[in-house]
C-alpha cells in the first residue's frame, strides 16, 4: 500500500501494477490534442435552487450526447457565511470566468474549496484562491500532488496543449485532508449539508464526492468517476478498476433516483444518467472475466472484448477501451483470478 501512495496517478508514462511490481510503457495518445481546448471554453452558470449552482461549458448541452469530449464542471454552494466551491479548474482564465460568475451572485468570501481529483483540470487553480480559503482533498490526493506537481502538468500539456495556462500553476497544499473511508460534513446553513466523501478509487486514489444534501433536493458532484452520460464511458488510465467497481456501485446506490448529478464532464443528469457508466463497467468485467477464464492473453481480449454495444459515437472509446479500461480490467481480474 505504500507504493500506492507515493506513485502519480498521472504521470508521462501509464503505470501498471503487477504484484506490487511497477512497470511502465509510454502513454497512447488520443487522436487529437488538446481533448479539449481550455481557451476556448466558455463557462456558464445554472441555478439549480436557491444558494445552489453548478458551473459548466456552455457546450455541454449540445455537445455531450454527441460524444464530443467537454471541459471540467465545477460547482457552489452559498451559506450564510461564505460560499463553498467544487473545483478550481485548469487554468487561471477559466478560474477568473468561474469566479466572475460567484461574484455576479454573491460577494462573500470563500470559505471552502473541494478538489475532486489531482488532476490537473480539477486543482491547477488553487493557487489563485485567496489566502484565508480552506482547500479540502482526499489524503492520497495532497500527498501526490505534493510530490508530483510538475509531473502532472507535463502530463496535463501533453494532453491538454501547451499555452492553455497550466505551465503558470504553482502547487499550493490543502488545509484538509480525508482519509479512505472517511467523510467529512460542512454546515452551510439553511438546511445546506455538505457530505465530502472518500470511498477510495473510483478512478483514481485521489477522488472525493461531493454530496450536498439540501431542502430543495439533493446534488450530487461526481467527478472524474462519472466524467458524463450516454455515449460517454470512464477513463480508467489511472491503472485500477475492480476497486473503481465497486466504489462506482456503491455511490449510485448511495444516491435517490430524484437526486441532481453534476458529472465531471458532461450536462447536469440524474441517477438514470449516469447509469450507463454502471452499465459499461459491468459489462467490461463479465466480459473480462470469460476471456480470463478461457485462458485469453490481454492482446486475445482486446480482440474478443470490443463491446460494441457501448461504442455509440463518445470520441474517446477507443483510445479508452482499447489502451486502458480493457488492460487495467485484464490485470485486476488475471491477478484476483490467481488468489
Amino acid at each position: 500500500m505504500k507504493s500506492k501512495k507515493i506513485i502519480s496517478g498521472l504521470t508521462i508514462i501509464i503505470l501498471l501494477v503487477l504484484s506490487n511490481t511497477i512497470a511502465y510503457a509510454q502513454f497512447p495518445m488520443p487522436d487529437h490534442v488538446p481533448i479539449w481546448d481550455a481557451n476556448k471554453v466558455t463557462l456558464k452558470l445554472h441555478k439549480i435552487s436557491e444558494n445552489i449552482y453548478v458551473v459548466s461549458p456552455s457546450t455541454v448541452e449540445t455537445e455531450t450526447t454527441k460524444g464530443i469530449a467537454q471541459a471540467t464542471s465545477a460547482g457552489f454552494i452559498v451559506g450564510e457565511k461564505g460560499v463553498l466551491v467544487i473545483e478550481t479548474l485548469l487554468s487561471k482564465r477559466l478560474y477568473d470566468q468561474f469566479f466572475k460568475l460567484i461574484r455576479s451572485v454573491t460577494n462573500k468570501p470563500i470559505v471552502y474549496a473541494i478538489n475532486t481529483s489531482d488532476h490537473g483540470d480539477h486543482c491547477f487553480g488553487n493557487y489563485l484562491l485567496p489566502k484565508e480559503t480552506i482547500i479540502i482533498q482526499n489524503e492520497f490526493c495532497k500527498e501526490n500532488l505534493s510530490k508530483n506537481y510538475e509531473n502532472i502538468k507535463q502530463f496535463m500539456i501533453m494532453l491538454f496543449g501547451k499555452e492553455r495556462g497550466i505551465e503558470e500553476s504553482v502547487y499550493r497544499p490543502a488545509d484538509i485532508t480525508i482519509a479512505i473511508n472517511q467523510n467529512m460534513k460542512i454546515d452551510m446553513g439553511r438546511g445546506n449539508i455538505v457530505e465530502v466523501i472518500n470511498v477510495g478509487t473510483a478512478q483514481s486514489p485521489a477522488d472525493l464526492f461531493v454530496y450536498l444534501k439540501s431542502p430543495a433536493g439533493n446534488v450530487l458532484w461526481a467527478g472524474n468517476p462519472f466524467i458524463a452520460e450516454s455515449p460517454t464511458i470512464p477513463w480508467l488510465f489511472d491503472g485500477y478498476f475492480l476497486e473503481p467497481v465497486n466504489n462506482l456501485n456503491k455511490i449510485y446506490n448511495m444516491i435517490g433516483d430524484n437526486d441532481i448529478v453534476v458529472p465531471g464532464h458532461g450536462r447536469i443528469t440524474n441517477k438514470a444518467g449516469i447509469k450507463y457508466t454502471i452499465d459499461y463497467v459491468e459489462a467490461l468485467k463479465a466480459n473480462v472475466e470469460n476471456a480470463v477464464k478461457k485462458g485469453l492473453t490481454l492482446e486475445e481480449t482486446k480482440t474478443e472484448v470490443k463491446m460494441k454495444e457501448f461504442d455509440k459515437g463518445y470520441e474517446l472509446f477507443n483510445w479508452l477501451h482499447f489502451n486502458f479500461n480493457i488492460p487495467n480490467a485484464y490485470k485486476d481480474i488475471k491477478q484476483n483470478s490467481s488468489k
